[in-house]
């Protein structure tokens, strides 16, 4: 994956990510801490996902729902105009729609800030989500509940 068209900027699509967290950044610094800040950051994640297209918006309700069963201490919070759940402001996972992104499928991740890590070295950090099984949203869960500690 490329951060730059071929003359060598970003591309419009990461030009607008860009513009979107700048903008969430300076809504959050404008917001009081507290439950108030909470809940409004809760509310945009959920208008989000009602914004979402089709296919798209039913896998981020789907993960939204995992994220506060199987861990709740996870606050909804956008994270480049996208869904994202985090510990002390900090993104663990997140969601990114893919076709809002303009790419071939969504994304569920995680970020550094989730406890992964395992013997081997190595552990995934992103997943692509087409049309999941129950199967695949058992693991999801799993993962939520191993990036959350």
């Amino acid at each position: 994956m490329t951060n730059t068209d071929d003359a060598g900027t970003f591309t419009a699509e990461e030009r607008a990510a860009i513009k979107q967290r700048a903008a969430e950044l300076k809504a959050e610094a404008k917001r009081s801490r507290g439950a108030e800040k909470a809940a409004a950051e809760a509310a945009e994640v959920v208008a989000k996902i009602a914004a979402m297209p089709d296919g798209d918006r039913e896998l981020a309700e789907r993960l939204h729902t995992i994220v506060a069963e199987e861990a709740p201490d996870l606050a909804p919070k956008l994270f480049y105009g996208q869904p994202g759940y985090a510990r002390s402001g900090k993104v663990v996972v997140f969601f990114r729609s893919g076709q809002q992104d303009n790419e071939r499928y969504s994304t569920f991740g995680v970020s550094s800030r989730a406890t992964l890590d395992d013997e081997s070295g190595m552990w995934a950090t992103s997943y692509a989500l087409t049309a999941p099984t129950e199967a695949a949203w058992q693991r999801i869960a799993e993962v939520v509940r191993g990036a959350a500690g």
